[in-house]
């Protein structure tokens, strides 16, 4: 199947690869007063501010600290898109690249490439939103709310959004059926602990209670996307509550190790154990001078 075009690949005509290396120091640094610049320019990072239309609401901390090491290392190496702002304070309003605007103020830089497009509010919006689609790395809701943002705000069909991002009609469709989930749920999707397999199996259930209860069940058994259209079927079949997973018969090596850990640190200790698969140990407190005591005996 041949894949969409992204019509939204205009911001790679707007914003040109940044000069490496000697070509880099000739970039030549804005000043206050000057005509708007056809190429790329320096500007003090404190006169950029973010886009109130961001539709990421969630950075990856890790990520923003890897991206923050390689700028600190490399430079940014591709200019931030940026917009003349009126009124006081910052001159210019970030496009695109919010992102690596945060990660070089985590580098410590003062200054960053830019490049600067009188670009009126609705454009403005528009680019930001299908930047940030185009990448792989928007939560499912976030993901959702950007296709639903460039369909009512200007008016596209689902086929006109899919283009102007570069993804299929269906992506597109199943992403914003998301946002019909009750609201806990589509919390569970943005903190990562329900996946969109697990969110279009729970949709799958006419009444918000049984998808509550699935939910519920996907959260307390740790159930792959595959156990959870399982049970969904049944649900749907039966109209009655989800019975239990049985329990795996418990591993005596398993019991032994809780047991050891258990004398070790004076608390209770939970391995949950699934063969070839990950796992995790738990270690219940009662209160945090316990907890302390816990931390103490694991430093030793």
């Amino acid at each position: 199947m041949s894949k969409h075009k992204a019509l939204g690949k205009g911001l790679d005509a707007l914003i040109p690869a940044s000069p490496t290396g000697a070509a880099a120091a000739e970039v030549p640094v804005l000043k206050k007063g000057a005509a708007l610049p056809s190429g790329p320019v320096l500007c003090p990072i404190e006169e950029i501010v973010p886009s109130p239309h961001q539709p990421r609401k969630r950075f990856d901390e890790k990520a923003l600290a890897e991206l923050a090491r390689s700028i600190k290392e490399n430079g940014l190496l591709q200019p931030i898109l940026v917009r003349p702002r009126e009124g006081k304070g910052a001159r210019f309003e970030l496009v695109a690249g919010e992102r690596r605007w945060r990660a070089a103020q985590r580098a410590g830089l003062k200054e960053v490439p830019v490049l600067v497009k009188k670009i009126d509010g609705d454009k403005a919006l528009e680019l930001s939103l299908i930047e940030n689609l185009q990448r792989e790395d928007l939560n499912p809701i976030e993901e959702a709310e950007g296709f639903r943002w460039l369909s009512e705000e200007f008016g596209c069909t689902q086929e006109e959004v899919a283009d102007k991002v570069g993804k299929d009609r269906s992506t597109v469709a199943n992403a914003l059926r998301l946002l019909k989930l009750p609201a806990p749920i589509r919390k569970d999707l943005e903190e990562g602990k329900l996946s969109a397999g697990h969110a279009r199996a729970i949709l799958s259930l006419e009444s918000n209670a049984d998808m509550n209860r699935l939910r519920q069940q996907i959260l307390k058994h740790d159930l792959s996307v595959r156990q959870a259209e399982a049970l969904a079927r049944r649900m749907a079949q039966t109209g009655a509550k989800p019975a239990k997973p049985a329990k795996a018969k418990p591993d005596v090596h398993v019991r032994q190790l809780e047991e050891d850990l258990q004398r070790v640190l004076g608390a209770k200790v939970f391995i949950h154990f699934r063969p070839g698969k990950p796992g995790k140990i738990e270690i219940a407190y009662s209160s945090l001078d316990d907890l302390d005591r816990i931390i103490a005996r694991l430093k030793r």
